[in-house]
């Protein structure tokens, strides 16, 4: 699938295992029930890519084209991918499972993790105001790593923000 152009092109119950989309170019497409693990984005362009249903594991979004990156991911299990310098203002990662994800210099102003298990992955000097961690678990964020503005979480999980203290809670 290397230097290819989709536009508005549903892939469904397709395994891309191992595949390379270098150079490609996806415009309003959506991947749905699709196993995606170890895919290759060199240069990727994902313009409004919606993945729902999908395995998605150990892929660089990093290496993606970053000037244009708009996706949206819905009850997908993200695994071992890096999403580290990416401007991904407004992505929905809602009801997902996103584990051991790097998120390093990540843009997610506005972004959704409601209703996901964050369990490994890790948030440094990323932008998290205005996201929403509404009934997400097992994150794990430093508040002196990050920046926070009016961001959302729900008790009790809002309490693993106090993991950098040595305090005992009782």
């Amino acid at each position: 699938m290397e230097n290819q152009e989709f536009e508005s092109k549903t892939f469904k119950k397709i395994d891309f295992t191992d595949q390379s989309f270098k150079n490609s170019v996806f415009t309003n497409c959506t991947f749905e029930n699709c196993n995606l693990s170890n895919v290759k984005l060199e240069n990727t362009r994902l313009q409004t890519v919606l993945f729902k249903n999908c395995k998605i594991l150990g892929l660089n979004f990093a290496e993606c084209y970053k000037l244009i990156i708009n996706i949206d991911f819905e009850n997908s299990l993200i695994n071992l991918c890096i999403f580290s310098g990416l401007n991904l203002k407004n992505t929905n990662f809602s009801n997902s499972e996103i584990f051991d994800c790097s998120f390093f210099d990540t843009d997610l102003t506005k972004a959704q993790f409601e209703n996901s298990n964050l369990k490994g992955s890790t948030f440094q000097n990323a932008n998290l105001s205005y996201a929403s961690f509404k009934n997400a678990t097992n994150y794990e964020i430093n508040p002196y790593q990050n920046t926070f503005k009016k961001t959302k979480f729900s008790n009790p999980e809002v309490i693993s923000l106090l993991n950098v203290f040595d305090i005992e809670l009782e």
